[in-house]
């Protein structure tokens, strides 16, 4: 697992190389208005690791592990103990073996890798578990949710020195945002201020193969899913950390409420927060308020605002133009205004996250970040003022 792969860390290189290329035309004017012309991304063979699965309770499992697989990860075994879910994911990857039990994959020691969609209060447990057992871990969102977890996750996780890493996908799998990424670090809108999120989401979401026309009974207790801003809110504070270059931060004001469920008592469909750190501010809105009218699961938005210019990023459809799906960028500096589509974009973060569990490197994302961005959530969640709409 510690033995280097010249060929791998070359493959990483030459996408360094091909990122910088592209983000080196903001700086001298020659955008086309349109995003960098790349066909396919280089093929990793699979079997650079191995790694399994256990628990599939939200399908986010399948971004996951399309993820890993494209930085040539092999998946080898399954377990979860809902039939329908499970039947599910082997039809999609017959690779897959079924595992009796969470202990014949957590006893492996050919598996490298773990990945979890489970219910969201299960997933530090476990992920101390697999770390227990030497494994490196990848949980969806959220990846932890009580300040009581994370505590122990951080204990664990330093005295494994093994990788527990959460998938923030509105970040690091979505094209539009990894552009905005490559341009804010090119320079292309100057010292980043203040990041916006506006995040909405549906709730009856049939959007795609692998959507959640029903939600289960844990989706409405947040007791299981860790509140509004534990939940879908943690991608947002990721995405202030990695944008701002933020390091500390404080919540300044949050406010989370249950303003047209009352059947739901446990649930929550709104919030938001405002940030201030030692690289800039932070706006964050979540919501469960998406109308059934609209083409996605959520009109999900970005905007990164600079001393020299400013990025939005319409990460998921794009009601005010005729451009169609998502992964549309605009930005506005000191030269010009213009819109890229961003859907021929490298995601790069499969790659990296396998690489890193090969070489005990931080390339995907740190650790101390991963940490930050949940602990920023939780405590916004456990501060927060509830509201309640008078009418």
């Amino acid at each position: 697992m510690r033995h280097k792969k010249p060929n791998r860390r070359q493959f990483l290189q030459d996408v360094s190389k091909a990122s910088g290329l592209m983000m080196l035309a903001p700086m001298t004017g020659n955008f086309t208005g349109i995003g960098p012309s790349y066909v396919e991304a280089p093929v990793i063979p699979a079997g650079k690791i191995k790694f399994a699965v256990i628990n599939i309770n939200h399908p986010h499992i399948y971004g996951m592990t399309e993820a890993i697989k494209r930085g040539g990860g092999e998946l080898v075994a399954l377990y979860a103990i809902e039939a329908d879910l499970s039947a599910a994911f082997l039809k999609a990857y017959p690779e897959a073996r079924m595992a009796k039990n969470e202990a014949e994959i957590l006893e492996d020691p050919s598996i490298h890798l773990v990945l979890s969609s489970g219910i969201p209060d299960e997933r530090a447990p476990l992920g101390i578990r697999v770390m227990q057992h030497g494994k490196d871990y990848l949980t969806d969102k959220p990846g932890i949710i009580t300040l009581k977890q994370l505590a122990a996750v951080k204990k664990v996780q330093k005295e494994t020195k093994r990788i527990y890493s959460i998938m923030y996908s509105e970040r690091l799998e979505n094209k539009g945002t990894e552009k905005a990424s490559q341009l804010v670090k090119a320079g292309a809108i100057g010292q980043v201020i203040q990041t916006i999120n506006l995040a909405p989401h549906r709730i009856n979401n049939n959007i795609g193969k692998t959507g959640l026309a029903v939600r289960p009974d844990w989706f409405w207790d947040k007791n299981r899913f860790g509140g509004i801003l534990t939940d879908i809110g943690s991608h947002q504070f990721d995405q202030y950390l990695h944008f701002t270059g933020t390091t500390e931060a404080r919540i300044v004001a949050s406010q989370i409420g249950n303003l047209h469920h009352p059947d739901k008592p446990l649930f929550e469909d709104f919030g938001d927060v405002m940030l201030s750190g030692n690289g800039g501010l932070g706006y964050i809105r979540v919501d469960w308020f998406t109308p059934d009218g609209l083409n996605s699961w959520g009109d999900g938005r970005l905007t990164i605002m600079g001393t020299e210019g400013y990025i939005e990023v319409r990460k998921n459809t794009d009601i005010v133009s005729a451009h169609k799906g998502g992964n549309h960028l605009y930005l506005v500096n000191k030269k010009e205004m213009l819109h890229m589509d961003c859907n021929n974009e490298i995601l790069p973060f499969g790659p990296r996250f396998v690489d890193d569990v090969l070489n005990r490197t931080e390339t995907a994302m740190s650790q101390a970040h991963c940490f930050l961005a949940t602990e920023l959530a939780l405590k916004a969640q456990k501060n927060a003022t509830v509201l309640s709409l008078r009418k």
